[in-house]
């Protein structure tokens, strides 16, 4: 590492990938220091962060939680606590951050992280729903102000470290014929569908390799997670959807691959653990140590692939068709997912409920071309209004 300290803002830091990424931060002090940390409402878990990390700044999305910890905080504390959309603008286009992490969950990101890219700052990618939602935009201002965006999925992470070293053109253009994108298959993978008509949210969040959050978790069991990977790298790795295939592979070791115009694949591989694409997203184009155990290829033994099963996972069948749609499609598709996903969660509606909520919505909400923020709000506010009434019908 060079012997500037990189200052980092790190948005959503009381989630998984937040703690993670501190966890890596904590074993680099000489390389890495917080500027900014960033949640919604977990004042608790906020101020043990703030007394290990002093960060100049926390952010509170919600009001009352930002009061509470403002209180909290020891007199004479170095953290000054912010509030709302304008404290994430201050911590993400501030001159002195070199680096944002972007892992606030869901559409809620989606500002923050495009003021990242218009600030010209390296942002590290952990908010998939910035690139579902707004995909044109958020690409066109890494373009515009050369800011860089580093993937943190771990899929979109490991095609990045198999991508030549030099993949700024068209990936194409390199020798990449297509991009492979794998999938655990989730907790329900040997399900039947009338076994996963009466799953519990309990069920579906026990991720048999990944410990993540609730929402995502579900994602992963229904393999809408992957369909909207399947999008990301669309728009990541500038590949047209029939470059993109998604295959099956229950233990997670190979994190994703390239394959190339002369035959050649090439993989990333590892265990479940994702402090690996996070520290390799902060230390970027260098290596630092995880605190991830290195892989084990016997003990592993095996590695198995199939295929996905479209017809018991309908959600990944609907990204791809979102791709397709084009325009602001791909935002109706997540709106409506987040919303049903919500419904499922308080057990509302039941799992297999979850792609007929997001296919109503996307029959009934027009796609349009996403010209600016505005157009994209406006479709997830209507897609979010489609959702709750398919979810009204199903449950009257």
């Amino acid at each position: 590492m060079s012997s500037a300290v990189r200052q980092v803002s790190v948005l959503g830091s009381t989630g998984s990938i937040g703690v993670s990424t501190l966890d890596v931060i904590g074993r680099h002090p000489e390389d890495f220091q917080v500027y900014a940390l960033a949640a919604h409402r977990s004042v608790d878990a906020m101020l043990a962060q703030c007394e290990q990390f002093q960060p100049r700044y926390a952010v509170m999305a919600d009001e009352r939680a930002a009061e509470a910890l403002r209180k909290g905080l020891a007199a004479g504390s170095v953290t000054e606590v912010l509030c709302g959309d304008a404290g994430l603008e201050q911590v993400v286009t501030a001159p002195e951050v070199d680096c944002v992490m972007a892992a606030i969950v869901g559409a809620a990101g989606l500002p923050s992280t495009l003021a990242a890219a218009r600030a010209g700052k390296t942002l590290l990618l952990a908010n998939k729903e910035s690139l579902v939602m707004g995909g044109h935009l958020l690409m066109q201002a890494v373009r515009d102000s050369g800011a860089r965006l580093l993937p943190i999925d771990s899929e979109h992470n490991a095609i990045f470290q198999c991508m030549p070293a030099d993949s700024e053109a068209r990936p194409q253009l390199k020798g990449v014929s297509k991009v492979l994108l794998t999938a655990s298959g989730g907790p329900f993978r040997n399900w039947t569908h009338a076994q996963m008509a009466e799953a519990t949210p309990d069920q579906a969040c026990a991720h048999p390799n990944w410990s993540m959050g609730r929402k995502i978790s579900v994602d992963s069991a229904s393999l809408m997670n992957k369909g909207l990977e399947f999008i990301e790298a669309c728009w990541i790795f500038d590949v047209g959807p029939e470059q993109v295939d998604v295959i099956v592979h229950p233990q997670s070791i190979i994190h994703s691959m390239v394959q190339y115009v002369d035959g050649s694949v090439i993989a990333q591989l590892g265990n479940p653990d994702m402090r690996t694409p996070i520290a390799y997203g902060l230390a970027w184009p260098q290596r630092v140590d995880a605190g991830v155990a290195p892989l084990d290829l016997i003990t592993t033994a095996r590695l198995d692939f199939e295929a996905p099963d479209e017809q018991r996972f309908p959600c990944l069948r609907l990204a791809r068709e979102s791709v397709a749609s084009g325009g602001t499609a791909m935002a109706i598709c997540n709106a409506a997912n987040e919303v049903a996903v919500e419904a499922f969660l308080d057990e509302r509606i039941r799992f297999t409920d979850i792609p007929r909520v997001i296919e109503s919505a996307m029959e009934r909400v027009t796609s349009v071309e996403p010209t600016d923020l505005d157009v994209v709000e406006t479709a997830d506010r209507e897609a979010r209004e489609a959702a709750r009434e398919a979810i009204g019908t199903l449950v009257s």
